[in-house]
């Protein structure tokens, strides 16, 4: 019995980590689209999606410089792949941990 709590504790952290990584993912491609059509940056959607992308960007460019020739900051694509990796490694691991709980 305690062994299914934690199976399916493992399982929901799974679930909502995945949740969570994949709505980051579009906040920064929302943020991304933003800053190509110079929307107004009074705006309070804007302001959402800079305050919540802008300071793990920041920390990406200040460590990594991804800025290319001709002014191109490639730290969001950076930011997506490290997204992404989580996702594939971190998640598709703790569901695997928990079909193991599980079948046992």
């Amino acid at each position: 019995m305690p062994q299914d709590l934690l199976a399916n504790f493992v399982y929901a952290t799974a679930q909502v980590l995945e949740g969570l990584l994949w709505f980051y993912t579009w906040l920064v491609i929302g943020a991304v689209v933003v800053s190509w059509v110079n929307a107004d940056p009074r705006n309070p959607i804007v302001r959402f999606l800079y305050a919540t992308t802008e300071p793990v960007l920041y920390q990406l460019r200040r460590r990594l410089p991804f800025v290319v020739a001709g002014g191109i900051d490639f730290s969001p694509l950076v930011l997506i792949l490290a997204i992404q990796f989580v996702r594939a490694f971190v998640v598709r691991s703790l569901f695997d941990v928990y079909a193991r709980m599980h079948g046992s």
